[in-house]
């Protein structure tokens, strides 16, 4: 039997429970949130569903959840414009779970912006080891560098490494053509506003973080084994420590089994370097020290 656990069951939360579910790719889901009305409802939809699964809001059946979505907090809006933005104010949603994730011992996946500075964090205060931690950002991004991609008629696996945000890096030196110098900066400024489109909209990225999200759980449930860009506590690798930032790594049923030092060409160094001294900085500030 495998428990999935998800703390903040908003947009993305809800979704993820609804097609976790639907997959059957777990068989037991515990659920939080903030807000007593939303959960309620929440719960009540799944069961409206008639799925094969068994819910719980009982916080002792968090502790000994397989695997957990962490996407509480306040969540990105047009008002917002960058996720870093977000660093102050949800805060505290991280510092009140870094306390009860102390007692939770199965994989963590930190949704929740900016994400990989709260995945450092969750990991510094929750005495999780970092194999465990786990940031989802990486495969959406790279999602959204796959559809550049297939506009240049290129149809090469698409990888974007580095910060879940401004910072990110696509990767072009693995492609099997040339990309001039000016479209990939002109990619990466898309890259960059992707999200935001769908956001002055609808208020809200949902289907590709969800699609992308229960596929990352599915890798950890059935310990696929998969190479996957995701957020990792790095300690040397690509020349990094004290941070967490998208690279490709192994990931199974204990978490991250193996980060893949994958090489990168000047142009792709020079934006993951300045990745890392971005998120490094604010994985070193003094409001990290909760």
């Amino acid at each position: 039997m495998t428990r999935l656990a998800i703390i903040g069951v908003g947009h993305i939360g809800g979704e993820v429970a609804y097609l976790a579910s639907v997959q059957k790719i777990v068989d037991e889901i515990f659920l939080y949130d903030n807000s007593s009305s939303l959960l309620k409802s929440q719960v009540l939809d799944l069961q409206h569903a008639d799925l094969d699964v068994t819910i719980s809001t009982d916080i002792k059946d968090f502790y000994s959840s397989d695997i957990c979505v962490f996407s509480a907090g306040t969540a990105r809006n047009p008002s917002v414009k960058t996720r870093a933005d977000l660093f102050s104010a949800n805060l505290s949603t991280i510092a009140q779970w870094s306390r009860h994730l102390k007692k939770f011992e199965g994989i963590l996946v930190t949704v929740t912006n900016p994400m990989d500075i709260n995945n450092y964090v969750l990991w510094k205060y929750s005495g999780l080891e970092k194999n465990k931690c786990i940031g989802f950002g990486g495969q959406l991004d790279s999602a959204r560098f796959g559809l550049e991609l297939k506009a240049l008629k290129l149809s090469d696996p698409a990888w974007v490494l580095g910060e879940h945000g401004e910072h990110q890096v696509p990767i072009f030196s693995s492609l099997s053509q040339q990309v001039s110098p000016e479209t990939k900066e002109k990619i990466l400024t898309n890259l960059r506003g992707a999200s935001m489109q769908i956001i002055q909209g609808k208020f809200a990225t949902v289907f590709g973080p969800t699609r992308h999200m229960v596929q990352l759980v599915e890798n950890v449930v059935s310990d696929k084994q998969q190479i996957i860009p995701c957020s990792c506590i790095l300690e040397g690798e690509f020349g990094l420590n004290q941070c967490s930032i998208g690279v490709p790594a192994i990931i199974g049923r204990e978490g991250i089994l193996k980060i893949i030092e994958k090489s990168l060409d000047e142009w792709e160094t020079e934006h993951f370097n300045a990745a890392g001294k971005f998120v490094q900085k604010l994985c070193k500030s003094d409001l990290v020290a909760l």
